[in-house]
C-alpha cells in the first residue's frame, strides 16, 4: 500500500477518535497503530496526526511497560484551549535561545555557524541546561529538538576520521578562528574540487517530474566522449555571506585550477564584500589539489597572497573528515540537487544549472567556465620551497598555517 494511502487510513482513524481520547489514551492508540504497520509506523502516523514522534515513542514505551500500566483518567477529550500547564518554553523565556547555543556546534548546514564539530545527547544538553538554572528533562530537549527541525540522523556522522586523536581539537581550533575572523570583518572561504562531471546526455542520479511512460532516454553506457570531455567543478563558499563560487575547469584538476578559482572569486565577489580585507582565511580537506602535503598549492599561494596583498590563513580539516566542510553540504549538495536527472548535455548547461542553484537561506552562486591548461607533474623546487614566507602554527603546523604577502 503506498504511503499516502496509508496516512489517509491513519488520519481518518485518527479523527475519528480523537473526540474519545484524553493524553494517555491519545499516545497509547498511537503506539499501537505505529506498531500494527511495522517498519516505517511511526512516521506514518506522526504525519498523519501531527503528533510528535517522541510522543509516539513515549506511547510505544508505556505499552511494552508490563509493571507500570498506562493510568487512564475518567476525563475524556482533548484539553480545551488554555488548559494545562503552559509549554515550558513560556515559563523559561531563555530555555530554547540556551538550547540553541549548545547544539549550535553540533549542527550542519546553517550558513549563520561558522562550524558544526560535534554531536551532544539528550541527556548532556538536559544535563548542561539544568546546570544554569533550567528544570528541564532529556525528553523535554527531545521534543524540543525536534520541534527546532533537529534529527538523530545527525549523530551518525560523527563517527567519520574518529580515529585521529586530535580531531575534536582540529574542528574546534577552526571553529574558534572563523569566528575570530567573521568578527573582524574578514573574509572566511571553505573551498574544494566536486566530482568530475561526464559532459553528454548521460544518466544524471535522482529523479524530476515527467509525464508518465515519458522519462527522459540516456545513453546506455557512460564512457567519456572526447569531444565533449569532462568537466571539473572547484566551489568557492563564503561561509559568512553565504555565497557561492564555482570554476568549472576541462582539463586537471591541480594546485594551480584550485588557486586560480581563489583568484576569480577574490576579483569578481571577494573584493566587492570586503574592500577592507587584510586577511584571508581558508579550510580546506586534506587530500587532493589543495592538500597540504602539496607544495605546489603552497607555492601558488605565496603567488596569490603576493598578488592580492592578503595574508592568506589556511586551516585543513582531519584525515576522512572533508564532509564536515561547509562547501560541501552547502554548496555542493544544493547543486547536486538542482540538477538532478538532468544529463549534462554541454558544457553551457553545467554552467546554467549551478548558477541557477538557489535555497531557501538565499545562497546565490555566480559560476564561469575556465577553459585554460593546467598540466600535471609541475615539480616545485627547494628555493622556491625556501623563498615562501609561511609560519606553521602551534597546534598541528601541517593542517594550520599562514602565507605572509611579500613586503
Amino acid at each position: 500500500m503506498l504511503s499516502t494511502e496509508t496516512e489517509a487510513i491513519i488520519q481518518q482513524k485518527y479523527e475519528q477518535l480523537l473526540p474519545y481520547l484524553n493524553e494517555a489514551s491519545l499516545r497509547a492508540w498511537a503506539a499501537a497503530e505505529a506498531l500494527s504497520w511495522g517498519h516505517g509506523g511511526i512516521t506514518r502516523v506522526s504525519r498523519a496526526t501531527g503528533l510528535s514522534r517522541t510522543t509516539i515513542h513515549a506511547g510505544i514505551a508505556e505499552l511494552e511497560d508490563s509493571q507500570q500500566p498506562v493510568l487512564v483518567s475518567s476525563r475524556v477529550g482533548i484539553r480545551h484551549p488554555g488548559g494545562g500547564r503552559k509549554p515550558l518554553i513560556e515559563t523559561d523565556p531563555t530555555l530554547l535561545s540556551d538550547l540553541k547555543y549548545l547544539v549550535d556546534p553540533a549542527t550542519r548546514g546553517d550558513p549563520k555557524l561558522p562550524l558544526c564539530w560535534t554531536s551532544k545527547s539528550s541527556a548532556k544538553l538536559a544535563h548542561e541546561l539544568q546546570s544554569i538554572g533550567h528544570q528541564v528533562s532529556p525528553r523535554t530537549v527531545c521534543a524540543l529538538l525536534d520541534d527546532l527541525g533537529y534529527s538523530l540522523q545527525a549523530s551518525r556522522k560523527t563517527r567519520e576520521g574518529k580515529d585521529h586523536p586530535d580531531r575534536d581539537a582540529q574542528f574546534q581550533h577552526i571553529a574558534g578562528k572563523v569566528t575570530d575572523f567573521q568578527k573582524r570583518h574578514q573574509p572566511v572561504i571553505s573551498v574544494d574540487a566536486k566530482k568530475k562531471e561526464l559532459i553528454g546526455n548521460y544518466k544524471n542520479e535522482g529523479q524530476e517530474w515527467q509525464p508518465k511512460k515519458t522519462p527522459i532516454e540516456v545513453k546506455t553506457h557512460d564512457f567519456m566522449d572526447k569531444q565533449s570531455g569532462k568537466v571539473i567543478p572547484y566551489g568557492v563558499y563564503d561561509i559568512t555571506e553565504n555565497q557561492g563560487w564555482v570554476t568549472v575547469g576541462i582539463d586537471h584538476d591541480t594546485a594551480q585550477f584550485a588557486v586560480n578559482a581563489i583568484r576569480q572569486w577574490w576579483y569578481r565577489m571577494g573584493q566587492l564584500i570586503y574592500p577592507e580585507a587584510e586577511e584571508l582565511m581558508i579550510t580546506a580537506d586534506c587530500g587532493g589539489s589543495n592538500s597540504y602535503r602539496a607544495k605546489l598549492w603552497k607555492w601558488e599561494l605565496q603567488q596569490l597572497a603576493n598578488e592580492l596583498d592578503l595574508t592568506l590563513h589556511i586551516c585543513h580539516f582531519p584525515p576522512g573528515t572533508s564532509k564536515w566542510n561547509k562547501v560541501e553540504h552547502r554548496l555542493f549538495a544544493q547543486i547536486t540537487e538542482n540538477w538532478r536527472s538532468r544529463p549534462l548535455i554541454s558544457r553551457e548547461v553545467v554552467i546554467n544549472l549551478i548558477a541557477n542553484t538557489k535555497t531557501t537561506t538565499g545562497l546565490k552562486i555566480n559560476a564561469v567556465l575556465d577553459e585554460s591548461k593546467y598540466p600535471t607533474g609541475i615539480q616545485v623546487s627547494d628555493e622556491q620551497i625556501n623563498s615562501i614566507l609561511i609560519e606553521y602554527n602551534n597546534f598541528h603546523g601541517e593542517w594550520n598555517y599562514k602565507i605572509l604577502k611579500s613586503k
